[in-house]
């Protein structure tokens, strides 16, 4: 066991600024072109080694079976890839984000527990190491390695970093429901073949999301909060396949107020663009 043996980190949350669907693969997997932003709403991982060569999860989530937990198949994925068998942790995770919400925080998870345990368990494994270990996890994972806002295409996969990008107050409001997404990729009345833009169109302002009329549909409430917040903020958008709904304000004070009035008939919070993950800065103290 190593000096460093305990470690408390965050798992950030991110927003889709923009979401198109413009193809499909032949094994099913939809091509895409999004704009991820960090926002510090986030979970936090512990982390504590072990030296019995167990992994485990301390606090697993209701209807989830340990083995199926990111953050438990995260570290047994990287202590498979390091070829050292006798490496254990002990994880628990304080569960902010919500599920099903748009806002990655499985996958955001997962890849606080590739970082973490990369430097808990020395393992000298880089970035495109853990990003390639992190796809087999789910397609979000890469960019929540990698840290900074970005482009991607592909899958999610393919980063181009956006450092520029405004770093805005934001208000999300979270629907009462748990947007499955494999129903939104799968369902017949999502549109596949969009026409793909470049990045100087998603800064003239083509921002739409190709999944918000069929999660409409499915969710309803989506809807309703779209519109809730439309009422207090221009250009209400949906994140990933949802549920939460989000809108930028140019200051703290504007959002807060925004949710105040939101607060009384929806679940909502405050939340601070951010174009680095906090993840990485955290962690870098930890360790030096």
């Amino acid at each position: 066991m190593t000096s460093l043996e305990r470690l408390r980190l965050p798992a950030p949350a991110k927003l889709n600024l923009m979401l198109r669907v413009v193809g499909r693969r032949s094994d099913g997997y939809h091509l895409l072109q999004t704009v991820f932003q960090f926002i510090d709403r986030c979970d936090w991982i512990s982390l504590q080694a072990q030296d019995d060569g167990l992994i485990s999860l301390a606090n697993p989530l209701p209807g989830v079976p340990e083995g199926a937990d990111l953050t438990v198949r995260a570290a047994r994925l990287l202590r498979e890839a390091s070829g050292r068998e006798g490496l254990g942790v002990r994880l628990a995770v304080e569960k902010i984000l919500p599920m099903g919400g748009g806002l990655g925080g499985g996958s955001s998870d997962a890849a606080t527990v590739l970082l973490g345990l990369n430097a808990l368990w020395r393992l000298g494994f880089s970035l495109d190491d853990l990003a390639a270990l992190g796809l087999q996890l789910g397609a979000d994972v890469p960019v929540f390695v990698r840290g900074y806002a970005a482009w991607a295409e592909g899958v999610g996969e393919h980063l181009e970093p956006m450092p520029d990008l405004p770093e805005p107050w934001y208000v999300v409001v979270v629907p009462p429901c748990h947007v499955a997404t494999g129903a939104v990729f799968s369902a017949p009345g999502l549109t596949r073949d969009n026409k793909p833009i470049k990045i100087r169109d998603f800064l003239a302002g083509q921002q739409e999301n190709h999944c918000l009329p069929v999660v409409s549909e499915m969710y309803p409430v989506v809807q309703e909060a779209l519109a809730a917040l439309g009422g207090h903020a221009e250009q209400p958008r949906l994140t990933g396949t949802g549920a939460c709904v989000f809108a930028a304000f140019a200051g703290e004070s504007d959002a807060r107020a925004a949710a105040s009035r939101l607060a009384g008939s929806w679940q909502c919070f405050v939340a601070r663009g951010l174009n680095e993950s906090p993840l990485h800065s955290t962690l870098a103290r930890a360790v030096n």
